[in-house]
């Protein structure tokens, strides 16, 4: 690790300037024999699944038919009295759909992400009144006022609040007079959001190493690009400070105990994220021989997370898992293609084990898991 360290000084002087019991979903949607047939001939990963049209149109069906359902619904409320029980849609009159909070807010950055690479979506008109009733000023600032609840100080940290910015960055780089509206309705809670994490970073003496909700590294690499693309060059800083006092100094990151049972991210692979985007790339290829130098090898091989019980909300979370590893290996890739483009083949391998799986009469991901594919498809692609 100290040669880390004498890496980043150098620079630094060149440069001196949730989900239990979640429910089960019915899709609207039926079986769709040739999209199943595309990804399962892609099972080898030489061949990645690509984001079409058709495919987008199926995906955003999936936010479309939860964001406006109420129930069922897992509030993760704290009550400090009996007045503050209410109606989720009363509570969060912007994001009650989709079972979770959270759920809801990345529905939401679906519909934003596929309506801005897709204009000419089927349900287009649709997508763009349902985002501009959700997503109005009046029902911003009531779910500003539930943060500023003296009980709820940690409400949806990090998980929530990390998909919050990822949703304000995906309005922020949509050239659209409708993202300009819903950017300025979001940015009372966008701000709120931003002050929580520049208050619990610095707090947060250990990083959360698990597979859920509460991963850092997760949270930070969300964030991470939300500054950036959003000029915010103080908060950018705290995050790659917090990203290096956390990880800088770990090696040989235990792959081998991957997956628990319930993981949709994976703990080693969630640090490499961040850590490739705050590390310059010398820093970062030294980090990588100390944290995971088996990545560079060319044979690197890593199986697909299998799932046993898609009506079970828990162990479907492991083909969330296996879209997260995707897009890490393929942002890997893509950024650093001479060192770390076979990882695409191990990538594909598992965007192919779970993308048939969005589609079908029934199945227990619905109200989430289309986000986590979205992410996934748009990183095979390198960033222009």
């Amino acid at each position: 690790m100290k040669r880390i360290i004498l890496v980043l000084t150098a620079i630094a002087m060149v440069n001196c300037k949730g989900n239990d019991n979640e429910p089960q979903q019915v899709m609207d949607t039926k079986e769709d024999s040739t999209l199943i047939e595309e990804a399962t001939s892609v099972l080898e990963g030489q061949k990645p699944v690509q984001l079409s049209l058709e495919q987008a149109n199926k995906l955003a069906q999936l936010p479309l038919d939860c964001i406006n359902v109420e129930y069922p619904n897992k509030l993760n409320q704290t009550l400090a009295n009996s007045s503050e029980i209410g109606e989720p849609k009363e509570l969060h009159p912007a994001f009650y759909g989709c079972f979770d909070w959270h759920s809801s807010v990345h529905g939401h950055w679906t519909l934003v992400s596929l309506l801005k690479r897709f204009p000419e979506l089927k349900k287009e008109q649709e997508i763009r009144e349902k985002l501009q009733a959700s997503l109005s000023a009046e029902n911003i600032q009531a779910e500003v006022q539930y943060f500023q609840n003296a009980e709820e100080g940690s409400y949806e940290r990090t998980y929530g609040w990390a998909w919050l910015l990822k949703l304000a960055e995906e309005l922020h780089t949509w050239d659209d007079p409708l993202a300009r509206e819903l950017e300025q309705n979001l940015q009372p809670l966008t701000d709120l959001i931003t002050t929580k994490f520049k208050e619990f970073l610095p707090k947060l003496v250990y990083p959360i190493r698990v597979g859920e909700h509460t991963n850092t590294a997760f949270a930070l690499s969300l964030a991470y690009d939300y500054a950036k693309a959003t000029g915010k060059e103080d908060f950018q800083k705290l995050i790659e400070k917090r990203a290096k006092d956390f990880y800088l100094n770990d090696d040989n990151c235990p792959l081998a105990w991957e997956p628990s049972g319930f993981d949709f991210l994976s703990p080693c692979f969630s640090e490499i994220d961040i850590m490739r985007r705050v590390l310059p790339e010398n820093a970062f290829r030294l980090w990588m021989e100390d944290f995971m130098p088996q990545l560079k090898t060319k044979e690197f091989a890593l199986e697909v997370a299998e799932v046993s019980d898609r009506t079970d909300g828990k162990l479907v979370h492991l083909d969330g898992l296996n879209f997260s590893r995707a897009w890490v290996l393929h942002g890997l890739a893509n950024q650093y293609p001479k060192r770390y483009s076979h990882l695409k083949t191990v990538a594909n391998q598992h965007i192919s084990y779970s993308f048939p799986n969005l589609v079908g009469d029934t199945y227990e991901g619905g109200h989430w898991l289309g986000s986590f594919a979205l992410y996934a498809l748009q990183e095979t692609r390198p960033k222009q």
